[in-house]
């Protein structure tokens, strides 16, 4: 049994805005220049990091489900162990995330409640398909651009080949319910340039909704 995860409350007032996009299609930059622009940005991917890191608070339970095996001499998560543990297994990958998805949820609305500008920006891979932060979120905005180039894109930073690209999509919303559960999506088919200008229109449009909510107090 694993113990209970407490999940803080966060203050009435704080405007959160849920940013996700598919594997390679380039939510991080957008959440790097929503940052720039003087936005808190929480990355649930940068939590489970360090969760998993070495003496991370998320070690204990994981070793306590999977055995010694699972950290590395450091203390740190043996990630490819733990790959080829839950490969093609549901069971243990249910395992994995029954250990890791509270902590991760718990440590964002930590974090979010130390924000002090006008709005956060909570990044989550799997925003729509975990359905748990739902409850803490203002808007949602997906990152979007196609299949071909969410795998070239991939390929060209990481060295996978086209199938496993394929196989963490797959694990993901298809791009038109992702689409379809977005209520806003920025472009990223084209240039660096054309994805920073719809992240800065974004922005002023985010802080006029998060006046108008904060008026209404």
């Amino acid at each position: 049994m694993l113990p209970p995860v407490t999940l803080p409350a966060l203050p009435v007032n704080l405007w959160v805005l849920g940013l996700t996009g598919g594997i390679g299609s380039g939510k991080s930059a957008a959440a790097a220049h929503f940052a720039t622009l003087g936005s808190a940005v929480i990355d649930t991917d940068v939590i489970a990091h360090q969760l998993t890191g070495a003496e991370g608070a998320a070690m204990p339970a994981l070793e306590a489900v999977f055995g010694r095996d699972c950290r590395l001499a450091d203390g740190a998560l043996n990630r490819a162990w733990m790959r080829q543990r839950v490969f093609n297994q549901p069971a243990e990958k249910q395992k994995l995330e029954q250990v890791l998805h509270p902590l991760i949820l718990a440590q964002s609305l930590q974090q979010l409640n130390q924000v002090t500008t006008p709005y956060a920006v909570l990044v989550v891979p799997l925003l729509f398909e975990l359905g748990h932060y739902t409850p803490y979120l203002s808007r949602t905005l997906v990152v979007d651009c196609t299949e071909q180039q969410q795998i070239d894109r991939v390929q060209q930073r990481s060295g996978l080949t086209v199938e496993q690209v394929q196989a963490i999509m797959a694990n993901q919303l298809p791009r038109a319910q992702r689409l379809a559960a977005a209520q806003d999506v920025i472009d990223n088919s084209k240039d660096l340039s054309h994805l920073l200008l719809q992240v800065e229109q974004k922005h002023h449009y985010y802080l006029a909704l998060a006046k108008q909510a904060a008026s209404r107090l």
